[in-house]
Order: C-alpha cells, then structure tokens, then sequence
C-alpha cells in the first residue's frame, strides 16, 4: 500500500486547522503565510514604470521582484509624480496602489481681460504658454509662463491694459480771403471724431481755438483738437486757419487836406474820403474805393489854394466862394486911423497860424462911401462891392464893428470893440462842425507852435 497520499493528506490538515495562539488563519488571509506558501514564485505583474525608477525590496531576497510580500520604491523624474512613493505586492496579486508616474500639472491659468493665451501642452509640465492681447491693449507683465515641476507656473498672469492713445485727424483748411469791407472771413469744418482701438469709449473732443463757423480776422490761428479714452490716454492733433485780406496801395491825405477811411484803409472794399483844408480847393475824386483787383477807384487827388474872385458883381456872389470851406471874419472901421481897428489888426498879425488852423479869413472895410476900400489879404475889393458887403451884413459905416460868419454863411457873433486871438479861438472852437476838423487835424498832427 502507498503512503504518500496519506502522509500529503495529513499534513494539508494540520497545516489548515493551525495550532492555537501560533497566529496563522485557517482561511489564508496572512500574506506571510502566503509569502512561504509560495515562496520564491512571482505573484505580482511585473513593474513597468515609465517616466521614472523603481528599486523594491523582496522579503527573502528572491530573485523575483514581484513575489508576494515585495515592497517598491517609486521614483518619478522631474516633471513627474506618483500616487505612492511605494507600493507592496498584495496576496490578491495587485500591487497595493497605482504606481504610474503621471505628467505634473500646474493649475488652470486664468484668462487675462481684453486679451488670452496660448499653450504648448496645455497646463502639464513644461508647457509654455504665451499671453496676448486684444488689439487696443498692450501687455503688463510677463509675455510668457511655463508649468514647473513644483506644479506653480514660472510667472503670474499679466494684464491687458489700454496703453494706445486714441487717433484723431483734424480737417485740412485752405486759406480764406476776407470779405469786401471786412477784416474777417466765416470758417467752417466738420468736427473730427476719435477713434479708439480698445474698447472704443471716448470722452468728448476737445478744440482748444475758436469753434467752427466763427470769424477769423486776418493772420494765421493755430487750432488743435484732444480726445481721451476711459484709461485716460490722449489723442491730439493741430491744424491751422489762415486769413488773407486783400490790399490795395497804400493812399495819403493830399497835401493841404485830410483823408478820411473805413475799414482798414486799404483792404478790399474799404472807401477813403478827402477833404480840404480852408481856402483849399479838391481837385480829383472825393471818394475812393478799393476795388477786387487792388486798384482804386477814381483818379488822384489833390487839394488846390482857393481863387478867390474879388471881380464879382454882388456881395452875395463873393460870400458864396467861401461856403463850406472858410470862416470869415468881417472888421469893419470908419478910418484907418481908428483906434479900435488899429489894436484889432495889430492882435491879429501874431494869430495868423491860429486863423489858418481855424479856416478863418480876415476881410477888412476901412473908410466910408465912397471912399471905403475893402481888402482880402493882399487883394483889393472893388468900392462898390465893398458897400454890398456892409449893407448884406447890416454893418455901419462910422463906427468900428467886427462879424464873424461861420462855413453855412451865418452871422455868429458881432462884436462891438476888439478882442484878442485867444477870445476869438474860444469861439470859433465851440462850433460843431469845428469839433470834427480838431480830430482830424489831430490826427494829422497839425498844430501850431505858439
């Protein structure tokens, strides 16, 4: 009879009911008594590991590296990680965790405002991502970022912030002419509108000159327009206004006379009148305009010494070669010898640029009729004409009485004994129309010196 099979039965036996307090289980849960069981035969799948090195440990120095019981050290290279630094081969035939090196990741980068990016391997180890920004926007910080191995990234995320300034093109004016009679010209344009390549909000522009549609007088005006953006950035640009008059030569008073103008004196459309002093005549145009082509109009102007004709037949014909152009001042005296005339004429001799400034001519009645004279200056009146003059004026012939007639021919004053210059200038100065030809003598710069 063969014993072995009873002798293999036997010992299946003991070993499954165990010894009491020997600490093994009749149900195989002791991964020692697994481990000397199968002592020696791989158990485990073999441990490929890639992107990392493993070293393990048997319990008895097996050959196997994956017999039951063996524990393995995982080491992942850079860039990598495992789950468990080690891992130990379980009596269910599976290590006890999963031991793959898994590429690192870093967080999810957040996306910058007004702009983004882009990634090599997205957000895994070694990943370059490179940031960008919408078209307005300029970057703030680091172009770039790469995922480290400590799972942080190389640089934050930067910001997009709206460094451009807005653009604005001013209008292109072409140079005005002034209008006839006028200093300015009206300019217009269309106001300019910014542009903003961000977000496209602007605030008002601004025009630092005067406004569309205004006067302009003549010269250049430098103008210029400014936006800004809601960052703040400033948007400008300049442009000019020219305004041109057109001239005529220049004009001046005739010799003798005044010249009057409006305007500018000589811009387009600007009118010069002249006039002349007392006993001066005005030979040519009164009045002048500058025409479109810069030329005047009318012909030049000249003020001529008055041609006084002492050969008319009536007073009143003598008295009219003076209206509107000399005052006259009448003195009338029995005799040559009369006291009053005599202290009348010699006051007078030293007054005679006063009586010239004031457009006074002296006419003198000496004697009584018929032997009376009368005298303009070095001229001599005819004895009847000079009788004409008293009874016109009312004068009597034998005593001494002076008249002084204004420009209209009017009998202002009358006065019975002499006066002196600065008296007789008092008066005529109050005249109205006497007012007027101050100014303009002023002007003229006509004075006299004593």
């Amino acid at each position: 009879m063969d014993m072995w099979p009873l002798l293999l039965l036997f010992v299946q036996l003991c070993l499954c009911s165990g010894y009491e307090g020997s600490g093994h289980y009749a149900y195989g849960d002791d991964e020692d008594w697994y481990s000397r069981r199968y002592k020696g035969t791989p158990w485990c799948a073999p441990i490929k590991l890639k992107h990392g090195d493993v070293s393990c440990r048997t319990p008895r120095g097996e050959h196997y590296r994956n017999v039951m019981g063996t524990r393995c050290k995982i080491r992942c290279k850079q860039g990598y990680e495992s789950q468990n630094s080690e891992v130990v081969c379980m009596a269910s035939k599976h290590w006890s965790s999963n031991y793959a090196c898994r590429e690192v990741r870093c967080p999810k980068l957040n996306m910058p405002a007004n702009g983004g990016y882009k990634c090599s391997d997205g957000s895994y180890f070694n990943s370059r991502c490179e940031f960008f920004c919408s078209p307005g926007f300029s970057l703030k910080g680091q172009k770039t970022t790469t995922c480290q191995h400590t799972k942080m990234w190389s640089a934050s995320v930067p910001t997009c912030v709206d460094m451009d300034p807005p653009k604005i093109k001013c209008p292109t004016i072409k140079d005005k002419w002034a209008e006839p009679g006028k200093l300015t010209a009206r300019v217009a344009w269309d106001t300019p509108e910014g542009v903003d390549t961000a977000d496209g909000i602007l605030t008002d522009v601004i025009l630092k000159g005067k406004p569309s549609k205004s006067d302009f007088p003549e010269g250049l005006h430098k103008m210029s327009y400014t936006v800004f953006d809601r960052a703040g950035n400033k948007g400008s640009c300049r442009f000019t206004v020219r305004v041109r008059v057109r001239r005529c030569s220049p004009l001046f008073p005739p010799d003798n006379g005044y010249m009057k103008c409006d305007s500018d004196k000589d811009n387009y459309g600007a009118t010069c009148e002249f006039t002349c002093t007392g006993g001066y005549e005005l030979q040519g145009s009164a009045a002048r305009v500058c025409q479109y082509g810069l030329t005047w109009s009318g012909v030049d102007t000249n003020c001529a010494a008055m041609n006084i004709n002492v050969g008319v037949r009536t007073a009143a014909a003598l008295l009219d070669q003076f209206y509107e152009k000399r005052r006259l001042l009448i003195i009338s005296a029995p005799t040559a010898a009369n006291h009053n005339y005599r202290f009348q004429m010699t006051n007078l001799q030293h007054a005679q640029c006063g009586l010239d400034l004031r457009h006074v001519t002296v006419i003198e009645l000496v004697g009584t009729y018929p032997a009376q004279i009368g005298r303009i200056r070095h001229r001599l009146l005819p004895p009847a004409l000079a009788l004409q003059l008293r009874i016109l004026l009312r004068i009597p012939q034998r005593s001494f009485q002076m008249v002084l007639v204004d420009k209209q021919g009017m009998d202002k004053q009358r006065y019975p004994f002499p006066i002196t210059a600065a008296e007789l200038f008092t008066t005529i100065d109050t005249f109205p129309q006497r007012k007027d030809e101050m100014v303009l003598q002023q002007e003229a710069g006509q004075t006299c010196q004593s």
